[in-house]
């Protein structure tokens, strides 16, 4: 029995999510490759572009983030390759490829992390969770925040940084539960 082809509603919608979860890696990853603003922005727009056309193709469940900037390394390859008549502003395809392979893995590293941080908050106790989303999440300041925990100005930055601390062994050493005094 054939499938039916995918709802263009549920696909556009599916597509826009994917975008918004991986816009701002994928601007980075343009932006730290192409010296001009304006063409990089070019460049970005389509990357867009194909990465619309080939969405139907997309395995859901894979690395989108390095799909698309496999995509968007194909489109800066080619516009280096049509600047080439610019020697002040060519570089030579290998470099490009080379920062790019760079790029991947710095992302990758930063990816792992991003995880593990997550998982270490988890495992705070749950008042230190509070004043940990309050000031990285909320924006709130310490007055704000020593006001809804109840605690003096000194004991928040205390605390907050007693928590950085934990946090960051726990990053750096995943299998440790963090305490907090």
């Amino acid at each position: 029995m054939a499938s039916l082809p995918p709802d263009p509603g549920e696909l556009t919608e599916a597509y826009l999510r994917l975008l918004a979860t991986i816009e701002r890696s994928l601007a980075t990853y343009v932006y730290s490759l192409v010296a001009s603003g304006s063409d990089a922005q070019d460049i970005l727009q389509e990357v867009r572009i194909t990465m619309w056309k080939h969405f139907p193709s997309f395995e859901p469940g894979t690395n989108a983030r390095a799909w698309a900037q496999r995509i968007a390394l194909n489109h800066i390859l080619n516009y280096r390759r049509s600047e080439r008549k610019r020697p002040s502003l060519s570089l030579d395809e290998a470099f490009i490829e080379a920062i790019a392979s760079e790029i991947d893995r710095q992302g990758d590293r930063l990816d792992q992390q991003s995880e593990a941080l997550k998982n270490c908050l988890r495992k705070l106790p749950e008042p230190h969770r509070k004043i940990i989303l309050w000031r990285y999440y909320e924006d709130c300041g310490i007055e704000e925040i020593a006001q809804k925990s109840q605690r003096s100005v000194d004991a928040v930055y205390r605390l907050l940084s007693r928590v950085r601390e934990v946090l960051q062994e726990c990053v750096q050493r995943p299998n440790t539960h963090p305490s907090v005094l």
